[in-house]
Parts: structure tokens; sequence; C-alpha cells
């Protein structure tokens, strides 16, 4: 077992007890906007990555439900699946192990996290009559690579 209780607490109950903690304010406000930052894994599974996986699927399921039972609050909520971002996130999958958390990101130059503020940035910039439901931000060079 590799740290499921943390995941699910954190990607899924915490996510709840957010939002929940939140609402009252947003229902008051006058542009409300809710973004979740779910994860490519949530859309695409990988070996070994099953519970982190699960969680990440259950930010979309969140994002998407939401999205339904909100709408009549004007609440927009927004999910966003970025893949391969280089964060601390294999380090704690590898416990630690650096050199192999640097393997991750060999031959080809990861996301940075000034790309994913860029994109919250956009999303909570369009007019209030636009939602941007989903986005799922990839890599280009990994397409290049795969080509290869």
């Amino acid at each position: 077992m590799l740290n499921w209780d943390l995941m699910i607490d954190s990607n899924v109950k915490g996510l709840l007890y957010v939002t929940r903690s939140v609402l009252p304010w947003l229902r008051k406000s006058q542009t409300p906007h809710l973004i979740y930052m779910s994860s490519i894994a949530g859309k695409q599974t990988y070996e070994n990555g099953v519970v982190y996986c699960a969680s990440k699927n259950a930010v979309e399921a969140i994002s998407e439900g939401l999205r339904l039972e909100l709408a009549e609050d004007y609440i927009k909520v927004t999910n966003i699946a970025p893949g391969e971002v280089e964060t601390n996130f294999s380090e704690i999958r590898f416990k630690g192990d650096i050199e192999r958390a640097k393997q991750v990101y060999l031959g080809f130059e990861p996301l940075q996290s000034p790309d994913i503020a860029d994109l919250v940035r956009y999303v909570i910039s369009v007019p209030n009559r636009v939602c941007i439901a989903d986005v799922t931000i990839l890599l280009r060079d990994k397409f290049l690579l795969a080509k290869s």
C-alpha cells in the first residue's frame, strides 16, 4: 500500500471539504468559480498508479457533477488536467529517490508551473457567460517523441 489514505484524503476528501466550506461564500459572489486540478492520470491510468489515478478520476467526476448541480447558482466549475508538469510529485512517488525522479523527465522538457498558472489566468478571464468546463494541458514534445 503506497500512501493510499493520504491520496484519497487529500485528492478526494480534502477537495470535498474545502468545496463545502467555500460554497456559501461563492453563492454570494458576483463571479463565482471553482477550479479543480485533476491530472492526465484521471483520464489515463498507468501501471502502479491505480489509487492515484482513481483519486484523480474522482476529481474529474466531482467537477462534472458539481458543474451540473451548481448551474442554478451560476457557479462556474472548471477542471484542469495537466500532464507531466515538473513538480516534486515524482520525488514523493519514488520516496525521495531524486535520481529516479529525474528519470521521469529525461528526453523532454516538461510543463512548468507557470504554464498551468497561465491557463488558470485565462480560464478566469473569460466573459462571465463562458464556462471552460474541462481542459487537458499536455506537453507538445511528448507527441513528437511518440512519433519517433
